[in-house]
């Protein structure tokens, strides 16, 4: 018991316990509060699209942060919507075109942000409708039509079939083809085709294979806002005259359409500090995207057809944390992972803190009472000569422990008074014999 007490007073005993109680911070950090994971995998689209260079751009830009980004060529949307939903596909974010997805199907699966505007091109040969003074215009005017609606398994593919179902289309109303835009580009030119739906943003270099096609054009939706209200999910743009190429001047006139929204898609479970990596980033990749979204209009929370994660509305509201700011990645989240640890200990501890000088008083209290209980079995029997010399050996050894007690300032007067009256049965003792 002599030996617990000194520890109190050992500063090599008093550094151990602080040592270990930091190795058990730690211990608990890492097993409630998991580091972000080093490498993450992102499903995209074909590799000369825009989902797959945009998740290009993010891997070298992560990259310097010290994360690695796994980008994944896939069919679509559609596909990508697949590998998320499965747990041992690997995958952790997928680019997903609004619209598409069944959101009861996939409980899951958060929105981190929309990323950009992906409008609904409709390129058309000007000879399968000459007899329309303004060209395509209507969806309806594709009856009778050869048709590509896009490959299956892509965004493209689904909305194209909403918008013709719509607009009163049904499938044998028009010859469909399911193609890739590669596929619908070489048949539009060969004149197999008479139009092509395309979904992809105008930054994608797919949109190439058709603005320098000979005898094509892009149609322009006169109902636009009309689709807007009956889909809330597609938003209104202007498509201005040499947006695609000003060399080329396509398109040769400026035209409304309809575009739905690029969205980043993640798991519930996502890391928070992951969640900031990828907007931070996103930030700085999109704004070169600047052809038809206003500068800093993404990443967004419109358009978007899964809940948006709890961190992703945070960031979007206030931007990145203090640490995210002022911190290297890898920095930020180790201290932001001991703050969300330390700080709830700290708020245990303090308060128990408070007790530590009643504890010590009781402590004190309690080996004074000890004490005093030996001197006063002393004092009783200090007239017993058969007693004497057991009571002398005895107060010896009392007068020992008084003189090895160690207590602070604060506890001097009642040490002080215990060696008094110890002296005073000493005294008693000596009296008596």
């Amino acid at each position: 018991m002599n030996r617990i007490q000194g520890l109190r007073y050992n500063p090599y005993a008093l550094l151990a316990i602080l040592l270990l109680f930091i190795v058990f911070v730690f211990g608990v950090l890492w097993s409630l509060i998991p580091a972000p994971p080093k490498s993450i995998a992102m499903a995209t689209g074909f590799q000369d699209g825009l989902y797959y260079r945009f998740g290009e751009r993010m891997q070298a830009s992560l990259k310097k942060e010290g994360v690695e980004l796994q980008v994944r060529t896939t069919g679509g949307t559609l596909d990508n919507l697949a590998l998320l939903a499965d747990p041992k596909s690997g995958v952790d974010l997928a680019m997903i075109q609004g619209g598409v997805a069944d959101v009861a199907q996939y409980p899951h699966l958060v929105s981190i942000a929309g990323m950009f505007y992906e409008p609904v091109w409709v390129f058309y040969r000007e000879a399968s409708f000459k007899g329309i003074p303004d060209g395509l215009t209507l969806l309806t005017q594709l009856k009778g039509k050869r048709v590509s609606i896009g490959n299956p398994g892509s965004g493209t593919n689904s909305i194209a079939k909403v918008l013709l179902e719509t607009s009163g289309m049904q499938s044998a109303d028009l010859d469909m083809q399911t193609l890739t835009p590669q596929e619908g580009a070489s048949k539009l030119a060969a004149g197999q085709l008479d139009a092509v739906f395309v979904v992809a943003a105008s930054e994608a270099p797919l949109l190439n294979g058709f603005f320098n096609l000979p005898g094509i054009q892009l149609m322009n939706f006169v109902q636009a806002d009309a689709y807007t209200r009956a889909l809330p999910f597609l938003t209104t743009v202007e498509v201005p005259r040499g947006l695609l190429s000003i060399e080329s001047d396509q398109p040769r006139l400026s035209r409304h359409m309809i575009a739905a929204t690029a969205t980043l898609v993640g798991r519930e479970t996502i890391s928070p500090a992951i969640v900031s990596l990828l907007l931070q980033n996103a930030q700085g990749v999109l704004k070169s995207y600047s052809r038809l979204q206003k500068p800093g209009e993404f990443p967004s929370t419109n358009g978007l057809d899964f809940p948006l994660q709890i961190d992703s509305e945070i960031y979007l509201k206030d931007g990145p944390s203090f640490l995210h700011r002022h911190l290297p990645f890898w920095t930020a989240v180790w201290v932001g992972r001991f703050a969300r640890v330390g700080i709830p200990i700290l708020a245990i501890l303090i308060p128990l803190i408070a007790y530590v000088p009643a504890l010590r008083e009781l402590s004190l209290r309690i080996r004074l009472s000890r004490i005093y209980a030996e001197l006063k079995v002393i004092e009783r029997s200090a007239a017993d000569p058969a007693t004497r010399e057991q009571n002398r050996r005895a107060l010896a050894e009392i007068q020992a422990r008084v003189n090895a007690m160690k207590v602070s300032a604060l506890e001097s007067k009642e040490h002080y008074d215990l060696k008094g009256h110890v002296n005073m049965v000493r005294e008693r003792l000596k009296h008596e014999s």
